[in-house]
């Protein structure tokens, strides 16, 4: 059994999600819930499902950049969608500028993509006046060269003077989606536009959660009751990549969202999850976040090992199994471990990348799409991964201050952090890992920094 090396560069592509409900991707998924302190997704599908179906919920996600959140989450989106949900998942940032966010930002986005998304489905018939209007008028205080008056108003004369009698609804749903669109995708790339958007409809945004939800969710959510689903389910991803950057009036943009924000990220009335930037779980905001939403789910690194330096062989197999289902995706774990000569000189050598990846699934495919591309053959040697380790080790090490180095240490001596702004940085930057043991969380330093003399001082 040959490898095609461009095949096997593309299947480990780093920046690359899964989809679990596409029959292809899931041949490539491996379930970590075992070494990942239990089985994260399935309680969240359960909370909806199970607890409280005809309640909407609100649940935060976290874990580290890179971790496999988003990948979780589409396993989360077909397991909810075979429990009978209809689903809108979607990556965030395609919307937002991480930089400068607001909670305008967010309400409109999401209102954009559940209206596409229900469009799809012919499923809202409700003309949502109240939201259409607050929208166009937004549009023309703002004095933008968006064209919104086809968009958000009726589609042409003969629609507006039918209303009564009946409706497109395939052109009304559509253009509203259409019509919030012209004003985010303006607004994400004219920050100017931005700052006047959000002061000029954020003293409104109880109206406009009002509107959201009398316009567009509830009759939205009957339709589809009337189609056959138990309720609608909005997914917001990359909501964690927000900068920890600081607004103008002194609060840093991920505790102003989260937490002084938060009631209104709450008020959406279908079952919202958000993903939270995992610093926050260990800053002085955490109280205040831990009142106004349930304790969040955090997606922790597959374990490698324990406190106390031994392995976790089941961790390191799993990973293991992550890689060779790549090259290898229709046979059996078994059959993988037999054929994995093809893709690296030794077993040893795929030990070493899953040890140095700290249990971090995207840095362990970084580094895998470094080796091939400084091998660029196969069978992989490790000679070339220790370069690439070395490699990564050099360009973490340079943005590391004398400070950091300290606390480097101490989660290296003590497997613990404080709610230190150092230790929010070194988490965010992935220099520092989180794993659990047994429902407890402990730390440790980003194992491609192990050989590093300051660790030492």
């Amino acid at each position: 059994m040959s490898i095609d090396l461009s095949v096997f560069a593309k299947t480990i592509d780093p920046s690359r999600t899964l989809v679990v409900s596409d029959p292809h991707d899931r041949d490539y998924y491996i379930d970590f819930a075992s070494v990942r302190g239990g089985e994260i997704v399935k309680k969240l599908c359960n909370r909806i499902a199970k607890l409280s179906p005809e309640d909407p919920t609100c649940s935060l996600f976290s874990g580290h950049i890179g971790c496999g959140k988003s990948t979780e989450l589409q396993s989360l989106k077909q397991q909810l969608e075979d429990e009978g949900f209809f689903v809108v998942y979607f990556a965030s940032t395609d919307d937002l500028e991480v930089a400068d966010v607001d909670i305008i930002d967010v309400l409109l986005v999401i209102a954009k993509r559940i209206s596409e998304e229900l469009d799809t489905l012919d499923a809202l018939e409700t003309p949502a006046p109240g939201l259409r209007r607050l929208l166009k008028k937004t549009a023309d205080i703002l004095n933008t060269e968006i064209e919104m008056s086809g968009e958000l108003g009726y589609a042409d004369r003969k629609a507006q003077e039918g209303a009564s009698v009946g409706f497109n609804t395939e052109t009304r749903a559509m253009t509203l989606g259409m019509g919030i669109g012209s004003l985010t995708v303006k607004a994400k790339g004219d920050s100017g536009l931005r700052e006047k958007l959000n002061q000029y409809l954020g003293p409104q945004k109880i109206e406009l959660l009002n509107l959201i939800n009398a316009e567009l969710l509830e009759p939205a959510i009957a339709q589809l009751k009337q189609k056959g689903y138990r309720g609608l389910v909005t997914i917001v991803d990359n909501l964690d990549r927000i900068d920890r950057t600081v607004k103008a009036f002194g609060k840093g943009q991920q505790e102003y969202l989260f937490v002084d924000q938060g009631s209104y990220l709450k008020q959406l009335n279908c079952h919202t999850i958000y993903t939270m930037p995992l610093s926050l779980m260990y800053s002085s905001a955490v109280g205040n976040l831990l009142q106004v939403f349930t304790q969040p789910y955090v997606l922790p690194m597959v374990s490698i090992g324990f406190p106390d330096g031994s392995d976790c062989d089941e961790g390191i197999a799993l990973l293991k199994q992550m890689v060779l289902a790549r090259a290898f995706p229709t046979l059996s774990p078994e059959e993988r471990l037999a054929n994995l000569e093809q893709v690296f000189e030794d077993e040893d050598c795929l030990d070493r990348l899953c040890r140095y990846s700290g249990g971090h699934v995207r840095d362990l495919l970084r580094l895998l799409s470094q080796w091939v591309e400084e091998e660029m053959d196969l069978p992989l040697t490790m000679d070339t991964l220790e370069d690439v380790i070395a490699d990564q080790g050099n360009i973490l090490r340079l943005q590391i201050s004398s400070a950091e180095w300290g606390l480097l240490r101490e989660v290296k001596k003590t497997k613990k952090v404080s709610d230190d702004e150092g230790f929010q940085k070194l988490i965010h930057t992935r220099m520092v890992f989180e794993y659990k043991e047994r429902k407890k969380s402990w730390f440790d330093i980003n194992p491609v920094l192990a050989d590093a003399e300051e660790l030492e001082a």
